[in-house]
């Protein structure tokens, strides 16, 4: 099962954080990212750039409305992500409960959704699946050790 942990702050856990020198945040994420690995169940995580150097598509309109951030409140936003694999939901949240995030700042976490969430007979979800396995194929080639055959 995978579970997304969303990270979220409030304007306090984003001054705060300005506060701690860099290299003690990167080194403590560093730790926890590290301490998943090691157990096997980091899919994938990322950092995401600040609010002011993105943009909100909005379908509201016809057209679609794009607006450039920052937009919405900063609780509203997220800055990162961790996509876990693991056996419960349970196991993601004591996963959730040693993020190294102060006060003000929360972990969102949701199920990825998989294939057995929707009707196998679909044709677009068997598509989906075949593009899948095709991605990793080319993944796999393209990967040092990989064959091209």
């Amino acid at each position: 099962m995978q579970y997304m942990l969303i990270m979220r702050s409030d304007d306090a856990a984003v001054a705060e954080y300005k506060e701690i020198p860099f290299e003690q945040i990167i080194e403590a994420m560093g730790k926890y990212n590290e301490s998943m690995m090691e157990a096997g169940v980091l899919a994938a995580g990322e950092g995401l750039s600040d609010a002011s150097e993105g943009f909100v598509v909005d379908f509201s309109a016809d057209p679609p409305l794009v607006t450039d951030g920052p937009y919405g409140e900063t609780k509203e936003l997220f800055n990162g992500f961790w996509i876990l694999d693991v056996a419960s939901k349970e196991e993601a949240a004591e996963w959730a409960k040693r993020c190294p995030l102060g006060p003000g700042a929360k972990l969102e976490v949701r199920r990825v959704t998989g294939p057995e969430d929707f009707p196998a007979d679909n044709e677009w979800v068997q598509k989906e699946e075949g593009w899948r396995e095709e991605q990793a194929a080319k993944k796999a080639a393209e990967s040092p050790g990989g064959s091209a055959a």
